[in-house]
């Protein structure tokens, strides 16, 4: 088996940029209505952004994402926020140290998505 998420976007570019700049993503595959991503570590780990309003996508599932959100674990959460603020991206949650054992920080993607980006840490 094989899982594979895959978002909606309006700007496939804009979106593609947000995560290679962002999470350090490496563009697997790119055409005009598609772009594929891949882990730098593992190809086989893929998130695929569609252009929303392409035929493949059925009309009442061409809205903004809600309910919803998407969590990448990185090797250091403060490194990539640091690259966020950077990146001027939209803060929605500053990091903190979570009670299950994760430190992350919430942000927005160009398309209204939720991400969440967080790293393990140990309480000492």
């Amino acid at each position: 088996m094989r899982i594979l998420a895959n978002i909606c976007s309006d700007d496939l570019d804009k979106s593609k940029e947000f995560y290679v700049e962002l999470l350090g993503l490496e563009v697997k595959y790119y055409s005009d209505w598609y772009v594929q991503l891949c882990s730098p570590e593992n190809s086989e780990i893929e998130y695929g952004i569609i252009r929303r309003d392409h035929e493949l996508v059925p009309s009442e599932y061409q809205n903004k994402p809600s309910g919803v959100y998407v969590t990448f674990v990185v090797p250091d959460v403060d490194v990539a926020y640091k690259r966020a603020l950077e990146m001027n991206v939209p803060i929605v949650q500053e990091p903190r140290n979570e009670f299950y054992g994760q430190r992350r920080f919430l942000t927005q993607d160009p398309n209204g998505c939720l991400i969440d980006v967080c790293s393990p840490w140990e309480s000492e």
